[in-house]
């Protein structure tokens, strides 16, 4: 009997464990199944779930808000890491092999810029948040910012990834390229998601 009591505080005292674990389980569930429905409007619909899938558990994921924050920030850190390789690469390049010295320093240009303007972009989109945008003219203002900032890190990717044409490269070529591809396909991304929430602030100013 003494025995049974024992069994019965220990399954009672773990009981709100199992709640909070379900609940939590629960909104992951939903978290991660309203991120698939809306990567699948973007164009690099895998690389959309694998890059926001560390933001999953952020109960904040629930509206294109969100979506186009952690969007930004998934590229922001596929920028500033492309960065930091290219940076080392670029150091031994101008010594061992100053041949691709020039190309790879003119692509750690174009990322760096990217870095830069990806960090705009979610100053911004925090600024548009904390503020409201209230008039209809700063709206669009903030808007013109956000698209305009993370645009031009796409262009400064695209423009990298050119300058590494066709399938036959040396293995450094091709391990920077596929670095580079990756933040102009996670940039893709992000824009679409703040077009979204672009569309999606325009159509709340427009109800009664």
């Amino acid at each position: 009997m003494a025995a049974n009591n024992k069994l019965i505080l220990v399954l009672l005292s773990l009981l709100p464990h199992i709640i909070f674990s379900s609940v939590t389980a629960r909104k992951d569930y939903v978290t991660k199944s309203y991120v698939d429905s809306w990567c699948r409007t973007t164009l690099y619909q895998n690389l959309c779930v694998r890059s926001l899938s560390r933001y999953v558990r952020s109960s904040a994921m629930q509206n294109p808000q969100d979506l186009a924050r952690f969007a930004l920030k998934a590229s922001l850190y596929r920028a500033k890491y492309t960065k930091a390789f290219l940076l080392k690469e670029v150091t031994n390049l101008e010594t061992l092999r100053p041949k691709y010295y020039a190309v790879v320093h003119d692509c750690l240009t174009q990322i760096r810029d990217s870095v830069d303007q990806l960090s705009l972009a979610i100053a911004e989109l925090d600024r548009v948040n904390r503020r409201g945008g209230k008039r209809q003219v700063d709206l669009e203002w903030h808007i013109n910012n956000l698209q305009t900032w993370t645009s031009t890190a796409l262009t400064d990717a695209e423009t990298c990834v050119s300058q590494f044409p066709g399938r036959r490269m040396s293995k450094l070529k091709a391990t920077i390229k596929g670095k580079v591809k990756n933040v102009e396909e996670t940039t893709s991304n992000a824009l679409a998601f703040i077009e979204h929430y672009a569309a999606a602030r325009y159509r709340a100013r427009l109800r009664p």
